[in-house]
């Protein structure tokens, strides 16, 4: 408890104090979790949105690999990853390794399943006779799929929670493609785990609970917005 209660202390004394590596590290993990999340709503919406309303050969087989994807191990992906941008893999030439875009590619791979995955099962519970009715009344593509999205938006929310949640809180991948490299890559989750190996048990509470702290944060706003949006629709008569 001890220890605890040491970590709690050192935790509020580093956002008190504004300490600046601490505030560095968390706005690292804000943006590079922030960008990767950004980018795989960007990708993930319109592979479920494909996924839940198109028919084509091999449909199946696409929607067993993204609910694969939406389990998928990080350390696997930061193994695949750092093969692809060692020097003498296929995307050495890049020299990505070991910098926050790696860390960025291998979290957007981890989250964009997560999205796909949810918005997939989000347009799948829309009433199936929604779409033929706003086709009926003249509604083009686009504006099928905007109206449908509307109709679909807390799930979608929802979906990017879970997509932020799954790399915020990841540490494998981004301690293989980043190196955990003070200043440059070390976010709180791998700053967690180096502490934690040192016998910083003090520092290393600390940096979980802002890690914890952050998250909530995010997801508060998110939830917010969600339950807000909830309380416009129409109730029932």
């Amino acid at each position: 408890m001890e220890l605890i209660w040491e970590g709690i202390k050192q935790a509020l004394v580093h956002i008190l104090t504004a300490d600046s590596e601490v505030l560095g590290i968390t706005l690292r993990s804000l943006w590079i979790s922030g960008a990767a999340t950004l980018l795989s709503l960007a990708v993930g919406i319109p592979i479920g949105i494909a996924l839940a309303l198109a028919r084509f050969p091999g449909r199946s087989f696409a929607v067993s690999l993204i609910n694969t994807g939406m389990g998928l191990p990080p350390v696997v992906v930061g193994l695949f990853v750092s093969v692809f941008l060692w020097r003498s893999g296929p995307l050495g030439f890049l020299e990505l390794l070991y910098t926050p875009t790696a860390m960025v590619i291998a979290q957007l791979i981890i989250a964009f399943p997560i999205v796909a995955g949810l918005t997939m099962a989000a347009f799948q519970t829309l009433n199936p006779n929604l779409s033929l009715q706003l086709l009926g009344i003249g509604a083009s593509r686009l504006q099928l799929l905007w109206l449908l999205s509307k109709e679909a938006r807390l799930p979608l929310l929802a979906a990017v929670m879970a997509g932020f949640g799954g790399v915020i809180s990841e540490v494998g991948a981004s301690m293989m493609v980043g190196g955990n490299i003070r200043g440059q890559t070390r976010v709180l989750t791998t700053a967690t785990v180096l502490e934690t190996g040192k016998g910083n048990f003090e520092i290393a509470i600390a940096l979980g609970l802002i890690l914890l702290l952050l998250t909530f944060a995010v997801n508060f706003l998110l939830t917010h917005i969600q339950q807000r949006e909830q309380l416009r629709w129409p109730k029932p008569s």
